[in-house]
């Protein structure tokens, strides 16, 4: 009796642990594929003409964006089943932001920030 509640667990044991196995190699193969289909699709969908330089958003689904095509920028609106261009914008009037700094927002200036705030908030009451 006692071998077979031995035997029985350690079949537990290894119908979890063959499951835990083919469980992180599915989730394996599928981060890869993923990856390999990101980089697929970047590959096609960026193009070396186009690039969008800056998109603001009006609504849910309604868009201004700023793109550059070869040497023109173009002020585009996009919609749900639309695009409309508003506009050619001179080279000279586009203000373009360094895209070297951390994207990041510095978590202690906005604390600061809010703590000021506070503070202005308790003194007026």
């Amino acid at each position: 009796m006692m071998l077979l509640t031995v035997s029985s667990s350690m079949n537990s044991y290894l119908q979890f642990l063959t499951v835990l196995i083919i469980f992180v190699f599915v989730l394996a193969v599928t981060w890869f594929f993923t990856r390999w289909m990101a980089n697929l699709q970047k590959g096609r969908t960026y193009g070396a003409n186009i690039e969008v330089i800056e998109t603001y958003k009006i609504t849910a689904n309604k868009y201004i964006q700023i793109i550059k095509t070869g040497d023109k920028y173009l002020a585009i609106g996009i919609g749900k089943d639309t695009i409309t261009m508003l506009a050619e914008i001179p080279a000279e009037q586009i203000h373009l932001s360094d895209k070297t700094g951390d994207a990041m927002p510095d978590f202690k200036k906005i604390f600061e920030k809010a703590k000021i705030m506070d503070k202005d908030r308790k003194n007026e009451e």
